[in-house]
C-alpha cells in the first residue's frame, strides 16, 4: 500500500476514534454529578483535546513535507526548554550559557536530525555541549552554586532538547525494505504513546483505586490497564512497521515502559524544583506545560530509536 494511502487510513481511523472519544467524553461531563468522577472525565477530555492538537499538527507536517515534522519538534523543544530553565534557578552569569542552549544547541541539533547525520547530533549536545557549557560559565568567574547550575542546565538540553529530537529522527531512519516510510513509523510511536496515556486515565477513572502519588489522574491499576491496552494495540498496527507482529508486541512493550518512567521522572524532577501542576479538589488539573507533555516523548523516543536503529535499520 502506498504510503499516503496508509497513512490517509490510520488517519481516517484515528479521527473515528477521537470523534467518538469526544463526544462520549462530553456526554459523560455534561451527566455526571459526582465530583470525584467528575474530575477524572475533565481529566480525559482534557487529553482528548491535546490528542486533537497533536493529530491536527502530525496532519498539517506530513502534508508539507517531512522538514516539517523537524520544525514542529524544535518548537516543542524550544517551549519545553524555557519551561525547565523557568524552573531553575539561575544567575545573570549564566546568559550566554543559556543563548548558547536556546539559539545554538536546539536550532543545530534539528538540522544534525533533519539531515540524518546520525554520528553527529548523537554527541553534538551530550559531549560537545556538556563541554563546552562549562567552560562558558566558568569564564564568568561567578563560582556561586556553579556544579548545580551547570547540571540542570545540562540536564534541561538533554530532556527538552537532545532527548525529544530523536522523536522526529526515527521518520530518517533507513529500514530496508521500508524506504521513504519513516514518518509512519514516527506516527506509529506515536500512536502507541498516546494511547497508552490515554488508556492509563480511562482505565484509571474506571476501575483505578490506588491513585499514583505523583499523578492523581492515573492509579496503578489504570497505569498497568492503559499500557497492556496500548502495547495490543501496537502489536495490531503492526502493518504498518518494518516489524513482524511478535517484533511490534516487543516494540510497543518498550514503547510504553519507556514513557511511564519518563513521566515519572520529570514529575519527579518538576516537583523537586518546587514546580507543581494545578489541580483542584478531585484531581482536576488545570495546567500542563511543555515540559510535562512531552514528558513520555522524552524518555520513550530514544529507547525506540535506537532499538530500531540497532535490529532494523543499516
Amino acid at each position: 500500500m502506498a504510503l499516503q494511502h496508509t497513512f490517509l487510513l490510520v488517519l481516517g481511523g484515528l479521527v473515528t476514534l477521537m470523534v467518538t472519544a469526544t463526544a462520549l467524553g462530553t456526554w459523560l461531563e455534561s451527566r455526571t454529578v459526582d465530583t470525584a468522577k467528575l474530575a477524572w472525565i475533565h481529566q480525559l477530555n482534557l487529553r482528548i483535546r491535546g490528542s486533537w492538537a497533536i493529530v491536527l499538527v502530525f496532519t498539517l507536517a506530513f502534508a508539507l513535507g517531512g522538514e516539517s515534522l523537524t520544525v514542529v519538534f524544535a518548537l516543542a523543544s524550544f517551549f519545553a526548554l524555557r519551561e525547565f530553565v523557568a524552573l531553575t534557578p539561575t544567575s545573570g552569569s549564566d546568559y550566554w550559557a543559556l543563548v548558547i542552549a536556546f539559539y545554538v544547541a536546539i536550532p543545530l541539533q534539528y538540522v544534525l536530525v533533519a539531515g540524518g547525520l546520525y554520528e553527529w547530533y548523537a554527541v553534538m549536545i551530550p559531549v560537545y555541549l556538556f563541554l563546552l557549557l562549562p567552560v562558558v560559565m566558568a569564564l564568568r568567574q561567578d563560582t556561586e552554586r556553579y556544579l548545580e547550575r551547570v547540571a540542570k542546565v545540562q540536564w534541561g538540553l538533554m530532556i527538552s532538547v537532545y532527548c525529544v529530537s530523536h522523536a522526529p529522527a526515527i521518520a530518517t531512519l533507513q529500514i530496508p525494505g521500508y524506504e521513504e516510510r519513516g514518518a509512519l513509523l514516527l506516527l506509529y510511536f506515536l500512536l502507541v504513546l498516546q494511547l497508552s496515556e490515554l488508556l492509563a486515565v480511562i482505565a484509571s477513572a474506571s476501575v483505578g483505586r490506588t491513585p499514583l502519588r505523583l499523578n492523581p489522574a492515573k492509579s496503578v491499576e489504570g497505569v498497568a490497564i492503559g499500557g497492556i491496552a496500548a502495547t495490543l494495540a501496537g502489536t495490531a498496527l503492526w502493518w504498518m512497521t518494518p516489524f513482524a507482529w511478535w517484533q511490534s508486541l516487543l516494540m510497543s512493550a518498550a514503547i510504553v515502559v519507556a514513557g511511564f518512567m519518563g513521566g515519572l521522572v520529570l514529575a519527579s524532577a518538576k516537583r523537586s524544583l518546587g514546580a507543581r501542576d494545578l489541580w483542584l479538589e478531585g484531581g482536576v488539573q488545570l495546567a500542563r506545560g511543555a515540559l510535562g507533555r512531552l514528558d513520555a516523548v522524552s524518555f520513550a523516543a530514544p529507547v525506540f530509536f535506537h532499538l530500531t536503529l540497532y535490529f532494523f535499520a543499516n
